[in-house]
């Protein structure tokens, strides 16, 4: 009988292979713990993260036609996401854009030296960017502008 889809269960690790590893369950049945669902990290290398004869905890994924896909990372207790990292809350209040009533044109524009990245919000350096991408294609299309036609018709 498959283990039910969502239950926890202890295992030990049977076989590594670069694509995950092979956990032997109760009662002689084993499933593999694919190598996305070994760690809540990027895993480049399993043996970096288990070795043979290892006891886990995994969570059943699924159980289908013999095959049993296990979790390691998802049978862990939910990790808190430090404050500092991430996206804001959705009820958190956006911080105030600086207004600007007469923009001069972006070729024209002085482009002020930038700040180090962590200092400016993406919003920021995203205007930033438009801004002098706009003008760059104001200087090409003017350069450009001549270059078109080719020869004159009499």
């Amino acid at each position: 009988m498959d283990p039910q889809v969502g239950s926890i269960l202890e295992g030990k690790v049977a076989s590594i292979t670069k694509f995950g590893a092979f956990v032997a369950l109760e009662g002689g049945r084993s499933g593999l713990v694919h190598i996305s669902e070994i760690a809540n990290t990027f895993v480049n290398d399993v043996h970096d993260f288990l070795q043979e004869g290892q006891e886990v905890k995994v969570l059943v994924l699924s159980a289908e036609k013999g095959r049993i896909n296990l979790s390691i990372k998802k049978a862990l207790p939910p990790q808190e996401r430090p404050a500092s990292r991430g996206p804001r809350p959705f009820h958190a209040p956006r911080p105030a854009a600086p207004q600007q009533t007469d923009r001069p044109h972006p070729a024209q524009a002085v482009q002020k030296p930038l700040p180090p990245s962590g200092d400016q919000a993406f919003e920021d350096k995203l205007k930033r960017f438009l801004s002098s991408s706009e003008g760059k294609m104001a200087d090409l299309n003017r350069s450009m502008d001549g270059k078109r036609g080719g020869r004159r018709r009499r």
